[in-house]
């Protein structure tokens, strides 16, 4: 085989292990929405309809802020906003998105709501096939937006504040008059001034939440596709690097000198 020929083989096979090698071709979806819209049960829904290993689904809860000792006692009044995007802890959320895309594995903060805090055992993820990540502020990072599906999860307010209620009262040991008080007081404003406005941003607006099948099932199909692209993209990359293999094997046996 020709050495020009050779070397191009070899660099259009680096740059196509490159590629596989950063996951750059993961299918990876971002739902967005107001608090208690539906999100997570959207996610679990697209998680058992596709039906595929290697799903890791990322919660934007997992990301707060460890607090200073001033703002647990704000906390601890409901006096501390955990619904501004300074709540939250981007630069570990994008590195750990980062090196997930990588096919490496990651540690994952454990919050407790209970006590406004980071648990001492941190879970262990492995690198995934398709990644899931929801969030109150899931589009608030620029960097985080690079990905293959934007999903917004649009639920009526009056449904969401009567989930909130119910989830932090039986799950969080809050009382109503704190939860009512956080939601007029932070809840309720930030979804109007950072979460709603970023629907625009959305290639799918999923109405009802989790009730509505026929959006979860279109998601399901699109991931479906980006799936059956990776693994062609797979199989080019096994291709090339066969192609390279044998023609090295094949320059190893030829002679350094021409026969006289």
């Amino acid at each position: 085989m020709p050495a020009l020929l050779l070397l191009f083989l070899l660099d259009v096979s680096k740059k196509t292990q490159n590629e596989a090698q950063t996951n750059s071709l993961c299918p990876d979806l971002w739902l967005c929405g107001g608090s208690a819209s539906g999100k997570t049960t959207v996610a679990r829904k697209i998680i058992e309809a596709l039906d595929v290993p290697w799903v890791v689904l990322l919660s934007m809860d997992s990301f707060y802020k460890v607090l200073t000792p001033d703002q647990q006692t704000l906390a601890a009044s409901n006096d501390y906003n955990f619904d501004h995007p300074d709540a939250f802890d981007f630069d570990l959320l994008t590195h750990t998105v980062r090196k997930l895309k990588q096919g490496k594995s990651v540690k994952i903060p454990v919050y407790d709501f209970t006590t406004h805090g980071r648990q001492k055992e941190w879970k262990t993820v492995y690198g995934a096939s398709v990644i899931i990540f929801e969030g109150i502020m899931a589009f608030a990072d620029k960097k985080l937006l690079q990905v293959r599906l934007q999903i917004f999860v649009d639920t009526d307010s009056d449904i969401r504040l009567v989930r909130r209620l119910r989830r932090d009262i039986t799950d969080r040991g809050r009382d109503i008059e704190g939860v009512i008080k956080q939601y007029n007081k932070f809840v309720k404003p930030a979804f109007e001034q950072y979460i709603e406005p970023t629907m625009r941003l959305a290639d799918i607006v999923v109405p009802r939440g989790g009730c509505n099948m026929v959006a979860i099932d279109l998601i399901v199909q699109h991931v479906h596709s980006q799936l059956e692209e990776v693994l062609s993209a797979s199989g080019r990359v096994a291709f090339m690097l066969s192609v390279v293999l044998s023609s090295r094997n094949l320059s190893s046996n030829l002679p350094s000198t021409p026969p006289h």
